[in-house]
């Protein structure tokens, strides 16, 4: 496990490069006038998925926010070696990067189906063979999908924001919040669908939650973000093994 309480090691730093897709080195975020994230950084291999954890307010939106270029940065932010912080938001989605934000993002009085295709701008010419893959993934959307998606349920329209993510062929896809407000079981179900997209078809995941239990079942890896900062990051069994962590983010 890593604590960040001070700059990151040489050797930290070295193993972050070790096939990262998504690699994140000292960023600072802005909001106006206000700093957000302060110094973050962090490493996503490609295939895997990590979870970054902390309470409200801790900046995992922001973070989220500031990959898709949503913000004004100061550091690094690479794709597979290309700096995203000199592009807008278009033309990072187009090196395929999805962002399932939460789920009042989307379009309320849009069919499910028009919401899906808000997503396909980029990739018309898969548009078709992406609807399919969403609804195999999410079959109650096919049964939805003439229905305007502000009269869906909570659990439904989380399913609908990550759908229109996956109808970008996404290599590397963001979830932000994913298990907000939802009940255990569908929460298991959004779970079964990302752990499914990540095994069959390899692709690279970020999530942010509250629900440290969903991260758990999920990550590879976790990062603790408080106020701004990274404190500490590790895999599930080291964070657990932590008695601090233990007592602030799994309930002993």
């Amino acid at each position: 496990m890593k604590r960040y309480g001070r700059r990151t090691s040489g050797i930290e730093s070295k193993a972050r490069t070790i096939m990262a897709l998504l690699e994140i080195n000292d960023l600072f975020a802005f909001y106006g006038m206000a700093e957000s994230l302060h110094g973050v950084s962090l490493a996503v291999a490609e295939g895997g998925i990590i979870g970054l954890i902390g309470p409200n307010g801790a900046g995992k939106s922001t973070l989220m926010d500031s990959i898709m270029g949503l913000t004004r940065t100061r550091g690094s932010i690479k794709l597979d070696g290309q700096e995203l912080t000199t592009k807008n938001t278009a033309q990072i989605v187009r090196l395929n990067v999805g962002y399932a934000p939460e789920r009042a993002h989307l379009f309320p009085f849009m069919t499910v189906h028009d919401n899906l295709l808000i997503g396909a701008y980029t990739a018309r010419g898969k548009l078709e063979r992406n609807l399919e893959r969403v609804m195999d993934l999410f079959p109650i959307l096919q049964t939805r999908r003439y229905q305007e998606t502000g009269t869906l349920s909570g659990g439904e329209r989380q399913m609908v924001s990550l759908g229109r993510a996956l109808m970008t062929t996404p290599r590397i896809m963001l979830v932000d919040e994913p298990a907000i407000g939802l009940a255990p079981k569908v929460c298991g179900d959004i779970a079964a669908a990302l752990r499914r997209l990540n095994q069959e078809s390899g692709l690279t995941i970020v999530i942010t939650e509250q629900n440290v239990n969903f991260a758990m079942s999920l990550a590879s890896r976790l990062y603790v973000l408080e106020t701004g900062r990274i404190r500490m990051s590790g895999t599930v069994e080291e964070l657990k093994a932590d008695p601090e962590t233990k007592r602030a983010y799994f309930g002993q």
